[in-house]
């Protein structure tokens, strides 16, 4: 279900120049990186890169999402780590992602890690942005 105008929070504004070559910064100028391809793509790989930048707001965006469901669940994820693989390669449209999400919970046995990663899994909102577009293996 999308959200109306009326109902965000906050936006994030970021802009980038030469694309995959190049460098992205948010608009209040607390992110400004150089972004370069990784060596794997013929890059230098230098700087970071999309994959990167989206890998850590997804881990850290389900890393909240786990916190909720931790909270209604009462289940203790004091320690927990959230790591987040996004694999890129080529599909027949051209270039696709796969994401691979894991978990690292030390506080609650692997049946209550499961059922809390896949209750994330269902509320984080790059998750249901993603959603029938993209592979999320949750490990």
């Amino acid at each position: 279900m999308s959200i109306q105008q009326s109902d965000v929070l906050y936006t994030a504004v970021a802009t980038a120049e030469n694309g995959r070559d190049g460098r992205v910064a948010t608009e209040d100028g607390r992110l400004d990186v150089v972004v370069n391809p990784p060596k794997e793509m013929g890059g230098s790989g230098e700087g970071t890169n999309p994959e990167q930048l989206f890998a850590a707001g997804y881990s850290a965006c389900f890393q909240g999402a786990l916190g909720v469901v931790a909270r209604q669940t009462k289940a203790d994820i004091s320690g927990s780590t959230v790591t987040a693989k996004v694999g890129i390669g080529k599909n027949g449209d051209g270039f696709g992602i796969i994401v691979e999400i894991s978990a690292h919970i030390p506080n609650v046995d692997t049946a209550t890690g499961r059922a809390l990663l896949e209750q994330a899994h269902q509320v984080c909102p790059y998750s249901k942005a993603t959603r029938g577009n993209i592979s999320v293996t949750l490990v």
